[in-house]
């Protein structure tokens, strides 16, 4: 079921570009233009095509996506407050029904990947709600933001690459809309992520993370080449458990994603 772009995803990983050097950041709108010149340099020496440069050349600061990166205040809960916040009975009950309706393709993510269906349920669950809401950001404008931004342009800086990338192979389109920090699809894969982890869920060619087939497949992807254990525990203590923090440091995400995968599979 789940055809596996080895290609694309050997050639993302080797030969995904990065910046000669660290263009200059800045804390407000006034030095974006003149940053996006410099980065737009360094993006051409890296490999970048003219349609990435003309998409990266017509990005707007986002302030909202500052306001939200400052803004980011659930994670310092308590596990109980952020589960209650967040909603976590809903999505082990909503995850339950949403197994117990499709167990064929669920089984099949499993099986191709070694990740517990109750893990990635959960993770879609927390991301977007089962896919109600995607977002509602432009989605290089945000990346394009937080990489210049001073905060953390080293983290962004290769997601922004990343873009350009799937822009240029037109496997994103510059308009994309997704979330806040510039997250895609069901489960809010970052674009560096995206391009590096992303697989065809359901068969048909292309990687679409709109789609939930192909976007819950390259989570299960992601989980497992960043060290997951098929058939093993992933409580705290145990190696999986570690792996859940690759896909959000935050402890109380992590402990609530082990807490709802176990509960969506008992």
């Amino acid at each position: 079921m789940f055809r596996q772009f080895a290609a694309i995803a050997l050639a993302a990983a080797l030969s995904l570009p990065t910046a000669g050097h660290a263009a200059s950041c800045g804390n407000s709108a006034s030095g974006f233009d003149a940053w996006k010149r410099e980065f737009a340099a360094e993006a051409s020496r890296a490999g970048i095509g003219q349609r990435g440069l003309s998409a990266l050349a017509n990005t707007q600061y986002s302030q909202a996506t500052i306001n939200a990166d400052r803004g980011q205040k659930s994670f310092k809960l308590s596990y109980d407050q952020f589960c209650q916040k967040r909603g976590c009975n809903v999505i082990v009950s909503q995850g339950k029904k949403r197994k117990a309706q499709n167990p064929g393709f669920y089984q099949s993510l499993e099986r191709a990947y070694g990740v517990p269906s109750g893990v990635i349920i959960a993770i879609h669950g927390m991301e977007t709600g089962f896919g109600r809401f995607m977002g509602d950001s432009n989605v290089l404008n945000a990346t394009a933001t937080l990489a210049y931004d001073c905060r953390r342009p080293q983290f962004f800086q290769p997601h922004l690459m990343g873009a350009l990338v799937m822009i240029d192979r037109g496997m994103m389109s510059p308009n994309a809309i997704g979330a806040k920090h510039g997250e895609l699809g069901h489960t809010q894969f970052l674009p560096g992520n995206a391009l590096r982890y992303g697989q065809d869920g359901n068969g048909d060619g292309r990687i679409d993370f709109n789609n939930m087939s192909d976007a819950l497949a390259s989570t299960a992807n992601y989980l497992r080449m960043k060290g997951w254990a098929p058939g093993q525990p992933y409580q705290p203590g145990t190696r999986n458990y570690n792996v859940l923090k690759e896909w959000n440091a935050a402890s109380v995400y992590q402990q609530s994603l082990a807490v709802m995968g176990a509960q969506i599979d008992g």
